[in-house]
């Protein structure tokens, strides 16, 4: 398993000059060990290698974390993420952990990914972050800010995760460069300021935020 020195110096370009919590390295090392033992089992992700799962899954969603932390969007009144196809949970496990006073939902509709997602969120003692196991359309809530990550079908899921986001709320999508069109044509008019920001140690990967009209 990687230590803590080694997981800091991965995730540096993510990271970028941010001081972490202090806790942030010691609950990834617990989020990695839960994610590589039920991988062995369950296909949470296509990505087995451990160095590569904290560049990829675990240094993108800390780069979002990081885009929306100096956009201002976590001191927004009571911060509230919701991040729409979890999966193993990226981004908004990271992002919990990168700013542990936000309350987190978790949207996903696959029970065994769901029941993954509430051991971690136990193994880790997260408060304020639950699951929702069921379609996001079916969820009927909104949240400040709503995260959706390389998802299938996103021509279909976009429309549903912009209903989502409360008024004067942030959309933050981890895309890749040519779904950034896409993206755009389907918040005209709802969403004002779309920004990209290209990932680091990434060829086509960008973090889009969008802002919804208050």
């Amino acid at each position: 398993m990687l230590d803590a020195a080694r997981m800091a110096k991965l995730l540096a370009p993510s990271l970028g000059d941010t001081v972490p919590p202090p806790q942030l390295f010691a609950q990834l090392q617990v989020y990695l060990h839960l994610l590589i033992r039920w991988t062995a089992r369950t296909n949470l992700t296509a990505v087995r290698n451990p160095e590569q799962i904290v560049t990829r899954h675990f240094g993108e969603s800390l780069f979002a974390a990081r885009v929306l932390r100096d956009a201002g969007d976590f001191d927004k009144g009571t911060p509230t993420l919701s991040d729409i196809g979890s999966g193993a949970g990226f981004p908004g496990i990271p992002i919990k952990l990168f700013a542990p006073n936000l309350h987190l939902t978790l949207i996903e509709s696959h029970n065994k990914k769901a029941t993954f997602l509430k051991e971690v969120i136990r193994a880790l003692r997260l408060t304020n972050a639950e699951v929702f196991c069921g379609r996001a359309e079916a969820w009927g809530q909104q949240t400040r800010i709503v995260t959706l990550r390389a998802v299938e079908r996103f021509e279909t899921v976009l429309p549903v995760a912009k209903t989502l986001v409360a008024a004067g709320g942030t959309l933050c999508l981890l895309i890749g460069e040519v779904q950034q069109a896409t993206a755009r044509k389907l918040l005209t008019g709802e969403y004002v300021g779309c920004s990209s920001d290209i990932m680091p140690d990434s060829t086509s990967g960008v973090v889009m935020r969008a802002e919804k009209r208050a």
